[in-house]
């Protein structure tokens, strides 16, 4: 027994020491694990803190690499924008040399000179002006089966015009319809046309107006032309017999939109600009009238074969009158339905000189008293202090039909100048010449 209980207490003893040992050995692992812990942690929070450092460095890199690149845009900008004034610069002054050799190109044809006309046609085979936005003095309705001529296009486009106005006069029942403004002048309508097409980043050409080209400028004309509506009621008091009415009025205003205004709104480029301001300039204005609104020595030959002629009888009694009236626009509107003008919506009939100036002016076929004008133009005047119809006013006062133009001096056929039919004459820019009715002659 006393050998079985130290066998025993031993027993416990050697229990003892292994859990003691156990316990100091699980101690060792657990603080070594810790301090292995802590270590990781530590460098975790490192590499941690280099990653920030790191993406710090890569977002301020990032930041000035953008600082860099915007300045590069701005100064790649500002050198596009340098070198597209002066490629537009030097485009408009290859125009115009093109230009002047064709007119030296007609010059030389009549002079025989052909090593001239040889160089004129090298500078056409490029096709520098026809594909330019000058090409649009070209459009004369040739080169395409479906082509039309300027004047064909602008008589259309003034039909349409009409009808819109009329639309809007049917679309109520009014006692008095007042049509305030009027449409662009078409010199103008055609010029940014030109820009915007020619000078846009396609670069489509205008030297015909095919199908496709009318409709973009017949987009551009009505961009340009703004037409507003309004109505009011006046109320009229009872006078004499007559009792107290209300007149309602339709007020229609044309507003329209001019060059400038549609450089912003189409946004153009400086080359667009450029181009739009040679288009304008004082000298394509001849060439404007030109292509725009044609001549026709018709009119003038039927006006001519009435000189003589005193009274006007065949003329006011022709437009309805039973007796004798200040014919002079009877007589205009006479030799016009003498060559089919009126039927054809070339020129109105018209018996007064006020309507039948306000008829060009609401179709942009109107021109100002410094105008050179052409054959078959129509001549208005605002007397001074002549007869009853002076002093001047701004009211037109005559009309006549002009002839021809000589050397800074217009030639005119004119019905009741004394009560007559007569030629007469006057300076280019003569102080009571009003302005000019410039019909669009197919």
């Amino acid at each position: 027994m006393r050998d079985g209980g130290r066998t025993i207490i031993k027993t416990a003893r050697s229990g003892r020491k292994t859990t003691e040992r156990t316990a100091r050995q699980t101690i060792k692992t657990a603080e070594h694990s810790s301090r292995k812990a802590i270590k990781t942690t530590q460098r975790t929070a490192k590499t941690a803190q280099q990653t920030v450092k790191t993406a710090q460095r890569s977002a301020q890199a990032t930041v000035k690499a953008t600082q860099r690149a915007v300045q590069t845009a701005r100064a790649t900008a500002k050198a596009a924008a340098a070198t597209a004034k002066a490629t537009a610069k030097a485009t408009v002054a290859a125009i115009k040399a093109a230009i002047a050799a064709m007119q030296e190109l007609i010059a030389a044809i009549a002079a025989g000179g052909w090593v001239v006309i040889v160089v004129v046609l090298v500078i056409c085979m490029i096709g520098l002006l026809v594909a330019s936005p000058f090409g649009i003095f070209f459009s004369d309705g040739g080169g395409s089966p479906d082509a039309a001529s300027p004047t064909a296009v602008i008589a259309q486009i003034n039909s349409e015009y009409a009808d819109r106005l009329s639309a809007l006069q049917t679309g109520g029942t009014y006692d008095q319809v007042e049509i305030q403004g009027g449409p662009p002048s078409w010199a103008d309508v055609f010029a940014v046309f030109a820009a915007k097409t020619a000078g846009g980043a396609d670069g489509a050409q205008v030297s015909v107006l095919d199908t496709d080209t009318v409709e973009k400028l017949r987009t551009v004309f009505w961009d340009m032309t703004k037409i507003t509506t309004a109505e009011s009621e006046v109320e009229h008091p009872a006078e004499g017999d007559t009792a107290a009415w209300t007149e309602k009025v339709l007020t229609i205003t044309v507003t329209p939109r001019t060059p400038d205004d549609m450089r912003v709104f189409y946004a153009f480029t400086d080359q667009q600009n450029a181009a739009l301001d040679e288009l304008l300039t004082a000298a394509t204005r001849d060439m404007w009238n030109t292509l725009l609104y044609g001549s026709s020595g018709e009119i003038v030959a039927v006006a001519l074969s009435q000189v003589g002629n005193v009274g006007g009888q065949p003329y006011w009694s022709w437009y309805g009158f039973n007796s004798r009236v200040e014919w002079c626009a009877c007589f205009v509107s006479w030799c016009a339905n003498e060559c089919g003008y009126i039927d054809a919506g070339v020129i109105p009939k018209f018996a007064g000189c006020t309507g039948g100036s306000n008829w060009f002016k609401d179709r942009g076929q109107w021109q100002d008293g410094d105008y050179e004008p052409r054959p078959g133009d129509l001549i208005f005047f605002d007397w001074n202090e002549k007869g009853g119809s002076g002093p001047q006013d701004d009211v037109p006062d005559h009309v006549g039909i002009v002839e021809r133009v000589e050397n800074g001096v217009v030639y005119t056929v004119e019905g009741n100048s004394g009560d007559s039919c007569r030629q007469n004459t006057y300076s280019v820019g003569h102080y009571e010449i009003w302005g000019y009715g410039c019909p669009i002659y197919n």
